[in-house]
């Protein structure tokens, strides 16, 4: 048997894709350490039960594939027919058998990594539209499934923390919500001091945020309410 390997040959991208696929085991991981009454819990997220965030994951998956889809054939599939359809199918799938939602989280991963290693060079440069409306390269995918599958690993709060998430993803994803925040003009009052990363400190402003890389990243992702110099909580603006 011949073993596959990916078609892209950038290095970069390479390493984009190994950062992915750690993230993908990392999640599968946790939610294989849930037996099914912990599934039925409650997760990081208001609202959302540990049920809901694998459906998220596995459902992301799918959209993802669809964008890659696009790039591969030039017939614009997009992510989702509407996002009022996302969260209705979300909420389906939270409702499914626990073996079934496992398939979906595994199957779906599956098929957007086969589907990006079988993805040649001259296609990662073309342009898809993101749920959001945005238009992206194709190369934009792998870090939106970065993003989904670290971060969500620790919304299933069973263990996993943003302490064991690989700072270069921490990192990037720090600098896209200071940068949206800046596109939307939000956080003026704030001043962001990351105590172990003097390069991510961000904003002028009288309120200062001030905690290390993890923590300030929890708290810029809405997971946690940082406190202020003074004592006194401070929600983060609204990133997603």
């Amino acid at each position: 048997m011949v073993a596959r390997h990916d078609l892209a040959t950038d290095p970069v991208l390479h390493e984009q894709l190994l950062v992915v696929r750690r993230g993908t085991a990392w999640f599968r991981r946790q939610v294989d350490a849930l037996t099914d009454r912990d599934l039925d819990g409650p997760s990081l997220l208001p609202g959302w039960s540990r049920r809901h965030v694998v459906a998220h994951v596995g459902y992301n998956a799918r959209a993802l594939t669809r964008l890659v889809d696009w790039a591969t054939s030039g017939v614009e599939t997009p992510m989702y027919s509407s996002l009022d359809e996302r969260t209705e199918e979300i909420e389906r799938g939270a409702t499914q058998p626990s073996r079934a939602l496992r398939h979906l989280n595994e199957h779906a991963a599956i098929t957007l990594d086969v589907a990006w290693r079988d993805t040649p060079d001259a296609v990662w440069s073309t342009l898809v539209r993101t749920a959001q409306g945005r238009t992206v390269p194709l190369t934009e995918t792998v870090w939106m499934r970065t993003r989904e599958v670290w971060m969500h690993a620790v919304d299933l709060d069973h263990g996993a923390a943003l302490a064991d998430v690989p700072r270069r993803v921490l990192r990037r994803l720090l600098t896209d919500i200071t940068g949206l925040w800046e596109r939307k003009e939000a956080g003026a009052e704030l001043r962001v001091v990351v105590t172990d990363d003097h390069t991510l400190d961000w904003g002028t402003g009288e309120a200062r945020i001030v905690g290390n890389l993890p923590a300030v990243v929890g708290w810029a992702a809405g997971r946690t309410n940082a406190l202020l110099d003074d004592g006194q909580g401070h929600a983060a603006p609204r990133w997603l």
